[in-house]
């Protein structure tokens, strides 16, 4: 363990090397290092840099519509063709159905609609299924035809997505597919995403039409095989047309679009230009109905409908429309990009000024500045020289997790800023570990050498158990969590990993290296600064009933406050809006309120934070589909606009009601798990009695945490479960700690009894257990004080839940190992024996480190 060979030492030297030459891309500019340097960085959050994010949910019923439609039209031809008579052909359901005259024509149907059914392929890739019932026949939509054209559907979407916002020129987009009809948008730099949002939110579907009896009165019913539809021309704003349903010529065959201006007018048109196939049918359709008007449609609406003069065979055509120099673009930008296969709804929408970005950065350097100083003057305080090295190798853990974020390409979110900041914390909870490990051996008398060997290897077991936890716990977060809470879970997984090599290598190395030179006979890991004396002899065991009924007590009363009021559920559970603006004076909170109630949104709720002119906006989730929650947001905005001059909107968030019911389902999922997780985990490490209790207890700690947000009012989100599993894992993190010890004794202690052997291993650890509580509160509590409003009420929670882990594990999981290991741990012990007495491993106690 002490030994370490040039070869070695050389190896650890270069991995410490290239984690700072991989970290050092992000703080200096492009081209700077040698080309064969990796130069990946990490890519700031749109909380960070400002931006929006967008989370688009595929219309599914209409892909599923449409091809109905289609299938509608292909059978009533289909079966022209084949001269069978039929009647009540229509869509129902997920089919479409229609009577036979003659029964006996069954087969020739389903041969007249062989296209439809694939006949040629097998019947389990089959689009649609025949089935008849005597005179009535359907044709279903099979299970595998739906798949198929969902998927179909997702696909072509995000690559119209891709190709929209590349049109609007925004650097860097991500475009990403979210589940199964879902696409997630992320735009950095983008801080008013409205013109975006009308770009994705249009279906962009253009069709060509002829108009149908120009002299039936509006407002009459439409003969058949006509429609009537509206007109979006600002010149005929109202006006409605009756349109024929052929479509003459279809936009897709379109093969550009350009923006550009009538040189007779001068006003803006949109030229465009068909590809061949287009070009003859645009030629034929034109050379046939001269003097006639021809409708140009987009979704659903007639952007113009001008006669036509004269045969249009070049295969270009002109939209006019009183259009703006935005809008012409814009509808060139849709044409170019093609049309969506189905509407595309906005479920989710979170939006980040540049402003609110900066500070955002500026709070998370000062906070982990702030942080990092604290705890390397803690360290220096406690443990000196070795305190020394523990920060040498905390500075290594930091470059190394800051590199493998650049090689990863991940990207650094706020809660990402407090994750390495906790990570600060947590890892020298590793290096607290050896040092106190290593002083109590050399306090039993054994040489320097001795000393560090044995600290080393006992703690590495314990070091490895409670980092376990731990990740298994940021590895549930990950799986279900999204954006800002994976980027937490991923900084805070790889710091755990870094820390464990330098911890365990780097700092040994650098401690094997001095007591190599100085050769001291003994060991003084220690400056005299102690949180905990030497040698207590506390009989915690004496108050287990108390600490039990008290902590039961608080836990009954924490779910009464869940219950009663109840959780102040934030925008990602509750759904709803969020907006956080600044104005230019000092808000005016009654006239705010009494203009944003006239939009009847629901009831208003304004808090001020920070500066008096910060205000945060909160309305419920509106009633009706998504659509109501946008155009809500879009009320909300131009009301400010309108009556508030220069008030800035630093953030929106919108999130819909399939939304929040998702998150919250998978952040109390994400919380199940993790209980379950520990309990395997702990079960196969150590006995079952000590599973449930450490479960057990983290469980109540799990309910008062509930419980305090009930009790202060704080939002209830994803960043709380994210502040909760970190609680549960630095709780069961801490009980591994007492546990383990508890292990090695049971070994030692043979005949001791099991509430005296359990007050001795809390005793033996309460140096360990105090001194890693203030190296994490001292890391968390610069967030609560300079992280901003995004982060405050996250590491106020944190600290709380540290005092509560940390006492938690001396009254509760303590006591209740005590009761469940009573009569089972001690089996093969008399329980009335001395409790000096040493001897062989306890039979009934699994080995261990």
């Amino acid at each position: 363990m002490l030994h370490f060979s040039k070869a070695k030492i050389w190896m650890i030297a270069v991995v410490c090397a290239l984690g700072v030459l991989f970290t050092l891309p992000n703080f200096i500019s492009p081209g700077t290092l040698p080309s064969w340097v990796p130069q990946n960085r990490v890519s700031l959050g749109l909380d960070l840099q400002g931006g929006s994010y967008l989370l688009l949910e595929v219309d599914m019923n209409t892909v599923i519509r449409e091809r109905l439609e289609g299938a509608l039209d292909t059978t009533r031809t289909a079966l022209r063709n084949g001269n069978i008579r039929y009647t009540d052909l229509a869509v129902r359901d997920r089919a479409v159905t229609f009577n036979l005259n003659d029964a006996s024509q069954a087969e020739a149907a389903r041969a007249a609609l062989g296209d439809l059914l694939n006949s040629g392929i097998s019947q389990t890739q089959r689009d649609f299924s025949f089935s008849n019932d005597g005179p009535r026949v359907q044709v279903a939509l099979t299970d595998a035809g739906i798949s198929d054209r969902q998927a179909r559907a997702v696909e072509q979407s995000i690559e119209i997505v891709r190709r929209r916002i590349d049109e609007t020129g925004v650097n860097e987009p991500v475009i990403a597919r979210q589940g199964s009809n879902r696409i997630l948008v992320q735009l950095p730099g983008v801080t008013d995403p409205d013109r975006v949002k009308r770009l994705l939110g249009q279906t962009a579907k253009m069709t060509f039409h002829l108009l149908g009896d120009e002299t039936a009165a509006r407002g009459t019913a439409a003969p058949p095989g006509t429609e009537w539809l509206p007109s979006i021309d600002p010149a005929s704003r109202g006006q409605q047309y009756l349109v024929r349903k052929k479509i003459e010529v279809d936009g897709a065959t379109l093969l550009d679009a350009r923006p550009g201006s009538d040189q007779q007018s001068g006003t803006w048109v949109v030229n465009f230009e068909f590809d061949s196939a287009g070009a003859r049918r645009f030629a034929d359709i034109t050379r046939a109905n001269v003097g006639r008007p021809f409708a140009i449609v987009l979704d659903g609406k007639v952007i113009s409908a001008p006669v036509i003069r004269e045969p249009i065979t070049g295969g270009r055509g002109q939209i006019s429309g009183n259009f703006t120099t935005q809008s012409a673009n814009d509808l060139a930008v849709l044409l170019r990009a093609g049309a969506l296969p189905a509407p595309l709804t906005i479920v989710e929408e979170r939006t980040i000024g540049p402003d609110l970005g900066a500070d955002s950065i500026r709070a998370g350097i000062i906070a982990c500045l702030v942080g990092f100083v604290l705890v390397v003057g803690y360290m220096i305080m406690s443990y000196g020289l070795f305190g020394l090295y523990a920060n040498i190798a905390l500075i290594f853990n930091l470059f190394l997790t800051v590199a493998g974020l650049s090689l990863l390409n991940a990207t650094l979110t706020l809660p990402g800023i407090a994750g390495l900041l906790l990570t600060l914390g947590m890892s020298v909870d590793a290096n607290i570990l050896i040092n106190e490990r290593i002083r109590e051996e050399s306090r039993k008398g054994r040489s320097a050498f001795a000393a560090m060997e044995a600290g080393f290897t006992r703690a590495f077991a314990t070091i490895v158990d409670a980092n376990l936890t731990t990740l298994i716990k940021m590895l549930l977060l990950y799986a279900v969590g999204t954006g800002a809470v994976r980027g937490f879970a991923v900084t805070i997984s790889l710091g755990i990993i870094t820390s464990m090599f330098t911890a365990t290598v780097v700092t040994r190395l650098l401690m094997v290296t001095w007591l190599k030179k100085n050769r001291p006979k003994v060991l003084s890991v220690t400056t005299g600064f102690r949180l905990a004396p030497d040698d207590t002899k506390i009989r915690f065991m004496r108050g287990k009933r108390l600490g039990l009924i008290f902590s039961v007590l608080l836990s009954i009363a924490s779910i009464g406050l869940f219950f009663k009021p109840g959780l102040n559920y934030g925008v990602d559970f509750a759904g709803g809006i969020v907006m956080e603006i600044r104005t230019p004076e000092p808000a005016d909170f009654s006239e705010l309120r009494e203009s944003l109630s006239q939009l009847n949104l629901g009831p208003v709720q304004l808090q001020e934070f920070g500066q008096p002119t910060d205000v945060l906006i909160r309305f419920e989730r509106q009633p009706g589909d998504e659509a109501n929650q946008q155009a809500a947001v879009k009320a909300v905005q131009d009301k400010l606009a309108a009556e508030f001059a220069g008030t800035q909107i630093r953030r929106v968030e919108s999130v819909g009601a399939s939304v929040s019911g998702e998150l919250f389902q998978q952040g109390m999922l994400a919380l199940g798990l993790a209980a379950i997780a520990m309990l395997i985990y702990i079960w196969f490490r150590f006995e079952w009695q000590f599973g449930v209790g450490a479960v057990v207890t983290m469980l109540l700690d799990v309910t008062k945490t509930i419980g305090f947000f009930a009790l202060t009012g704080m939002q209830f989100n994803l960043t709380a479960i994210a502040a909760i599993l970190t609680i549960m894992g630095y709780s069961i993190n801490d009980k591994v700690v007492v546990y383990d010890r508890v292990r090695e004794n049971l070994r030692l202690y043979r005949k001791m009894p099991l509430g005296e052997l359990i007050d001795r291993s809390i005793n033996e650890t309460l140096s360990r257990t105090i001194g890693t509580s203030v190296a994490i509160f001292l890391a968390t509590l610069p967030l609560a004080l300079f992280g901003g409003e995004a982060l405050q009420e996250f590491a106020i929670v944190l600290l709380f839940g540290v005092v509560l882990a940390t006492s938690s594990s001396i009254f509760i999981a303590a006591p209740i190992l005590l009761y469940l290991g009573e009569h089972r741990l001690r089996r093969n012990a008399p329980a009335e024996q001395g409790a000096g007495e040493t001897g062989n491993p306890a039979a009934g106690a699994k080995t261990g480190a």
